[in-house]
């Protein structure tokens, strides 16, 4: 069909020019001498060889199995094959071995990760109160009303009716508390929260709904330390209760407003932890002018400078007393109108007698002293209040034809007893006169000569200032 094939190609002859390469040869150990191609003559075993080490380059097969070197006794041991970056390449067992190590490099960063992406999360989450807005449970809105005879209940009642007094005079400033007596503007305070006034300041008056108005004085007297200041032209005035202080006793609850260091509306509560405490407040001017002696209630409500005026109010939202003296750690006073705090001893001045006193201001300007009508030795040191031996300018002790002398007191008797009640000083027996009215009868227990004798008197009359 075709001349013949002078290259002999295969499969018609020998190898050609386009045979295919002839397979690359290894080194095995000893080679056998090839027989010559077509030949049917037995292979000879080669001439022994001395082993050499491989070159790896020179008869590199990629595909092939992985040849052998030799080791120091002629043995060939396994040669590793080499990448095409000249490395060796790892073993079966060494891939696994980097298989694992990778495993738990991977499972490790994965950990820690995972626990930063966590911590960063929970953090987020807490302050943000997760993936929705947080709500926190609330009971539902309640009715503003409180029990009555609640502190709550007191407090909303007695407000509207408490006012808070700002006087400015030529040397100083104050600021106390009073209430509403009636709907013609008058309001009960102390004395010693409008004395700063004198003759030329001004008092305003500023109610619990914020509204001011000025205010002038009707009458005061600085033996009971009370005062009446009127507003004029004032709207929707709310009158408080009086209740009567006689009734009171130990331990009721009480109630007290008032504007402690200018803090208006403040409410304070407590109990009555004592009564007919006597006090002695005030005496700053040094003549005795000043001074107050008061019957007192005693509460643990939280009185403070300011409160001065405020009404102290019983579970019916009556008015028992007017705030006016504390006692302060740091001093002796029983009158603080300075900046000392409250420790639980207050006094107030029973309704009782702020009321008469009050009224005699309205109606005539001045209130009236009850009187026994003797000059009392200050100065004693005894137990009980002793009659002078001789009165203020050389004039007797015992007032001529007054209440003392009618009931037969004498000079240097010691009076120990009033009503029944001892009196340990003339402060005392002041205090316990001075919570009666004129023309009350009073039975008292005097000493003279180391007996006692009971004489009954009724108390006179005398102008305070």
């Amino acid at each position: 069909m075709h001349a013949p094939d002078p290259y002999g190609t295969p499969p018609y002859g020998r190898p050609g020019p386009w045979a295919p390469a002839p397979p690359v040869q290894h080194p095995a150990g000893p080679a056998a001498s090839p027989a010559p191609v077509g030949s049917d003559a037995p292979v000879e075993p080669a001439e022994p060889v001395e082993s050499v080490a491989p070159d790896p380059w020179r008869n590199y097969d990629p595909w092939a199995a992985e040849p052998g070197s030799p080791q120091q006794d002629g043995r060939l041991q396994p040669v590793k094959p080499f990448q095409q970056t000249g490395a060796a390449v790892p073993t079966v067992a060494e891939r696994r071995r980097r298989a694992r190590k990778s495993l738990v490099v991977a499972a490790v960063v994965l950990a820690l990760v995972s626990g930063t992406v966590g911590g960063v999360v929970g953090a987020y989450l807490e302050r943000n109160g997760g993936l929705t807005d947080v709500e926190l449970p609330q009971a539902a809105k309640e009715a503003p009303g409180r029990a009555p005879d609640s502190v709550a209940g007191i407090a909303a009642h007695a407000l509207p009716s408490v006012v808070t007094l700002h006087v400015h005079g030529s040397e100083e400033d104050g600021t106390g508390t009073g209430f509403v007596l009636d709907g013609e503007g008058h309001i009960l305070t102390n004395n010693h929260v409008i004395d700063p006034a004198g003759g030329s300041g001004t008092i305003t008056v500023t109610f619990s709904g914020g509204e001011t108005a000025k205010a002038r004085v009707v009458g005061h007297d600085s033996g009971y330390d009370l005062a009446v200041v009127k507003v004029s032209g004032v709207r929707g005035l709310a009158p408080i209760a009086l209740g009567n202080s006689d009734s009171v006793q130990v331990g009721d609850p009480v109630v007290a407003i008032g504007a402690p260091f200018d803090l208006a509306n403040t409410v304070t509560s407590g109990i009555i932890s004592a009564k007919d405490r006597p006090i002695t407040a005030g005496g700053e001017k040094g003549d005795g002018s000043d001074v107050s002696y008061v019957d007192a209630l005693q509460t643990d409500a939280p009185i403070n400078p300011g409160n001065s005026g405020g009404p102290l109010l019983d579970s019916r939202a009556r008015v028992i007393g007017i705030n006016s003296a504390i006692r302060s750690a740091d001093s002796g006073s029983e009158l603080e109108t300075g900046q000392a705090g409250s420790i639980g001893l207050g006094f107030a001045i029973p309704v009782n007698q702020a009321k008469r006193v009050a009224e005699e201001l309205i109606n005539t300007g001045r209130a009236t002293h009850p009187v026994i009508g003797v000059t009392l030795d200050m100065n004693y040191a005894g137990d009980g209040a002793r009659v002078g031996t001789r009165a203020a300018g050389g004039g007797a002790p015992v007032t001529a034809g007054g209440p003392g002398d009618k009931a037969g007191i004498r000079a240097g008797d010691v009076i120990t007893e009033v009503d029944g009640t001892r009196v340990h000083s003339g402060e005392e027996l002041i205090v316990k006169t001075r919570a009666h009215r004129p023309g009350d009868r009073l039975r008292l227990t005097v000493r003279r000569g180391g007996s006692d004798r009971t004489i009954t008197l009724v108390l006179g009359s005398a102008d305070g200032g």
